[in-house]
């Protein structure tokens, strides 16, 4: 976190000594592994199992003891996404897949799945996504019906990360459809294994990553994994993201301070026209911008996230813009970086080129800029 930590009101002193320790386990555990990462499945199930180990799952999977700290788990993605953004993706899927479980799972369903996520003996997957429903939740299509002491299951989901190697989905579905048309959504929790339950496509993507397409076909789910009470699927899945989405911009700031550090190091050591890099002025003009965004990214993404922690009343608006600047600034960043690099950024295998792929998903998932944008209008004129 360079000085930004001790400049800057938001963090606690177990703040400061966490962003100490996943650093170094980063640099020990993470960066050595990521140069290599094109079995996103293998690689992803290794970070699962090293995050556990180290203790770090504990701080994405919530209890209904322990609030989310959502600062330790920003700090965390930054850190992680620094080195790796499957590593980022293993620690946050066991918290997405898990939070509207400690929300309102029935206890003894509950604790089982929260400690198995914790201990990485399991990995989690959050399917709300589907073929003909993204940003438009109210077009899901995939039904849940009663049928004596279990819920039948039926539709695709798709987009699904980790679909294919997670071992349970917390999965939403229409249970009823309202009077005006909408659906009324619940939650539930899928096992893998579970009959009628399959994984029909794994998709690739532009980097590498465990997501895919899921089918639900007669999948008789126990009635006891209804989370919470039918209909409260909506406000579970909103209340997931809006815990979460601050976090994204997070791992886009880490993402983008491992652009600057490498176009630093690039300008420093390469010369042209007789001169370092930067010392070329429209070199510096790029370092510059690059800097001053991803200064005002954090600041805006650890506002967010000390808002959420200090139990602000509404923190909507400013975890939407947490999520769509850092976002934005971050593609523009690791753009410099790669400018700044010339052809050796374009090489297959370096480190702003891995960047350059990362990034771009960031600005479409849990929400595009687009809907930010839409979110953050709406709220504004609340006010």
């Amino acid at each position: 976190m360079d000085s930004f930590i001790d400049q800057t009101p938001f963090f606690e002193p177990e703040h400061r000594s966490l962003a100490t320790s996943i650093a170094s386990f980063a640099w020990r555990e993470i960066e050595t592994r990521a140069i290599e990462e094109r079995d996103a499945d293998e690689r992803t199930r290794e970070y699962v199992s090293l995050l556990a180990q180290a203790g770090v799952l504990r701080h994405a999977v919530a209890t209904p003891e322990t609030r989310l700290d959502v600062r330790a788990v920003c700090l965390i993605r930054e850190t992680l996404a620094y080195s790796s953004s499957l590593a980022d993706t293993a620690f946050v899927m066991q918290g997405l897949g898990t939070y509207a479980i400690a929300q309102a799972a029935p206890e003894h369903v509950r604790d089982f799945w929260l400690a198995r996520a914790a201990e990485g003996k399991a990995i989690a997957a959050f399917a709300l996504t589907e073929p003909e429903a993204g940003s438009d939740v109210a077009a899901i299509q995939t039904s849940a019906q009663r049928d004596g002491d279990a819920y039948v299951i039926n539709g695709n989901k798709r987009f699904i990360s980790n679909a294919g190697i997670a071992d349970f989905y917390t999965v939403f579905a229409r249970t009823k459809t309202r009077e005006d048309g909408r659906p009324e959504l619940s939650a539930f929790i899928v096992g893998a294994k579970m009959a009628g339950c399959s994984v029909v496509e794994r998709t690739a993507m532009m980097a590498p990553h465990p997501i895919g397409e899921i089918k639900f076909a007669d999948c008789r789910v126990p009635a006891e994994n209804l989370i919470g009470a039918e209909g409260d699927g909506f406000r579970l899945a909103m209340q997931t993201l809006d815990v979460f989405r601050a976090s994204v911009g997070a791992a886009a700031c880490g993402m983008a301070g491992r652009a600057l550090d490498e176009a630093l190091r690039y300008a420093g050591e390469r010369k042209q026209f007789g001169r370092l890099l930067g010392e070329h002025q429209l070199v510096q003009e790029k370092l510059a911008d690059m800097v001053t965004e991803l200064d005002a990214a954090r600041l805006l993404v650890y506002r967010a996230a000390y808002l959420k922690d200090s139990g602000a009343a509404r923190l909507t608006r400013a975890a939407s813009e947490a999520k769509l600047f850092a976002t934005e600034a971050a593609g523009r960043i690791v753009d410099h970086a790669v400018q700044i690099h010339g052809g050796a950024g374009l090489v297959r295998g370096s480190v702003v080129e891995r960047l350059y792929q990362d990034i771009r998903a960031l600005r479409i998932y849990e929400g595009t800029s687009e809907i930010q944008k839409l979110v953050i209008a709406s709220q504004l004129l609340k006010e």
